[in-house]
């Protein structure tokens, strides 16, 4: 990076760690912030500075959160007797964004992945059978990821939580609303008739 100065290329570089943004994005947006207003410059460093020291886990979903318990723990409006599971804080926001859920969450923080060294103990499992004890839930929701790592979870929480008499559904995978079936690969095709529903 000898074509830009030393304070654009110290950026560049920081901004390339980061997932998804390769060297040409990094450099867009360094070059971007040298042009950008100082006030707006100082109020991104600020919220970087201070995201670590702000964040917390909420103690019953286990997702981040600004406080403790999270907002969506503390709203009464929500559904106590519908649980929805997802891998990470990000998924969870994903789901509330499409406005289709009104229950409560549980974040396991990953999967199981045993040829990384990630076990059941190095999830949130625990705290979600304690919850299925203690709450009067009718339904948990397993909605991780259609991966390797996110099935063999799915099918690991539905041994365990079958058993407590609870009622354990999983989120359909296939086409995306406006595919084309001449299109979709053959995983997501058959996945797609596997999840087909009544109409």
């Amino acid at each position: 990076m000898a074509t830009v100065p030393a304070p654009l290329a110290r950026v560049i570089q920081e901004l390339v760690k980061l997932p998804g943004i390769g060297e040409k994005t990094a450099t867009r947006l360094a070059f971007h912030l040298s042009r950008t207003d100082r006030s707006q410059v100082d109020a991104l460093a600020s919220a970087l500075g201070t995201l670590r020291d702000e964040l917390c886990t909420c103690s019953i979903c286990c997702t981040l959160a600004g406080s403790d318990p999270c907002d969506l723990c503390g709203d009464p409006r929500r559904s106590s007797e519908v649980l929805c599971i997802v891998e990470e804080s990000a998924d969870l926001a994903a789901v509330e964004r499409s406005g289709g859920f009104k229950g409560r969450y549980h974040v396991l923080q990953g999967t199981l992945s045993p040829l990384d060294g990630i076990g059941p103990d190095d999830l949130r499992i625990t705290e979600l059978l304690r919850r299925l004890e203690g709450e009067a839930v009718r339904e948990v929701i397993i909605a991780t990821n259609p991966t390797t790592e996110g099935e063999a979870t799915a099918l690991y929480l539905a041994r365990l939580i079958k058993p407590l008499g609870v009622r354990v559904t999983r989120i359909a995978h296939g086409l995306p609303m406006g595919g084309d079936v001449e299109y979709a690969d053959l995983a997501t095709l058959g996945k797609a008739l596997e999840g087909r529903r009544e109409m």
